[in-house]
């Protein structure tokens, strides 16, 4: 271990240095200068320190003091040396961090055991430290497996609901990628657009209770079938709500949000503005742009600068207008992921 002594008189320096090679092959640092030790022990933080109580310009006390200020040495023992009789200077010194003493004149039967039981000490506490990173990195990877897991489970009940829907699997790459950059443009953290990019391909997971009839028609629904089709917002709300898990409560959230109008006349609650849940506004976007620019058994594609025509118009009205605006000024970036998850 690496050990380092402070002490202005250069026979104690001797004999204490000399005792510490008794101990076995640790480095041992000295200094006669305690502000040189002091910076030293800062910049190259010691498994153990030794130091005197009277020096000049900066005595033992003061020297504690700011070693327990500097964060890495905070934990470090520390030995002060100091008469027996000065038992003021040791309640001053415990109130400023010591660890244990060491008594003047220095006496080999007590400085082997008690630097010994400071360095076992020192080893204690860094096998503890160590192992708490263990443990703190095992529970990193289980977390990261379980969220995994969790995106798996996702993307098949998407696949599961794509099968029986028109829309493509690259649609919801595409919905969820466009949303994920809506997010990041309104300044979203990390860990919520990542989250958001996982739980939005789960937005029409409610298709799969809509009859093929319905959803497969090639032409215009009636309104008995629409009524029908917009059934999925809830049906989806209620595959997904009451889980444990953040990531499928945004899903239930974008599932029975995503078909709400910014003025209200969206289902199926019919929700205005803010009230509306940000992840179902960015959501709407998204889905729209994509399902307009995408063949359907009811429509073909539409130009990609008509539907954008029909994002601006919409603004206000159908779509929350930050969410617009953002879309249309990162047009390059929209373009580019239409074009990395083609169908």
């Amino acid at each position: 271990m690496l050990i380092a002594i402070v002490e202005d008189t250069p026979v104690n320096l001797l004999i204490m240095q000399s005792l510490v090679k008794r101990l076995g092959e640790h480095d041992c640092q000295v200094f006669s200068d305690p502000e040189l030790g002091l910076a030293w022990c800062q910049d190259t933080p010691p498994d153990l320190v030794i130091v005197d109580y009277m020096m000049p310009r900066l005595d033992g006390l003061e020297f504690i003091r700011r070693c327990r200020s500097t964060p890495i040495l905070q934990e470090r023992p520390i030995l002060m040396v100091t008469a027996a009789a000065e038992k003021e200077v040791r309640y001053a010194a415990l109130e400023a961090g010591a660890t244990d003493f060491l008594t003047k004149p220095i006496d080999k039967h007590e400085f082997i055991p008690r630097v010994r039981n400071m360095l076992q000490l020192r080893a204690a506490m860094a096998a503890t430290a160590h192992r708490a990173d263990e443990l703190a990195i095992a529970v990193k990877m289980a977390t990261a497996e379980i969220h995994l897991r969790e995106r798996e489970t996702i993307m098949r009940l998407a696949r599961a609901a794509e099968f029986r829907d028109p829309e493509t699997g690259a649609h919801i790459l595409r919905m969820a990628h466009y949303s994920a950059l809506i997010a990041q443009q309104l300044g979203l953290p990390g860990e919520a657009i990542d989250m958001l990019l996982s739980a939005a391909p789960m937005h029409d997971v409610g298709k799969l209770g809509t009859p093929d009839h319905i959803l497969l028609k090639p032409g215009r629904l009636t309104a008995e079938e629409m009524g029908i089709m917009r059934q999925h917002a809830n049906i989806g709300y209620e595959i997904l709500r009451n889980s444990s898990s953040p990531m499928l409560q945004m899903a239930a959230e974008i599932a029975l949000n995503h078909h709400e109008k910014f003025d209200g006349s969206g289902y199926p609650n019919s929700k205005t503005g803010q009230d509306i849940p940000l992840t179902g506004r960015i959501v709407a976007v998204a889905d729209v742009f994509d399902a307009l620019t995408s063949d359907r058994p009811y429509k073909p594609a539409w130009e990609l600068t008509r539907a954008r025509e029909h994002l601006i118009a919409g603004r206000g009205s159908h779509f929350d207008p930050a969410c617009v605006d953002i879309f249309i000024a990162n047009w390059d970036k929209v373009l580019e992921i239409r074009s990395i998850h083609q169908d």
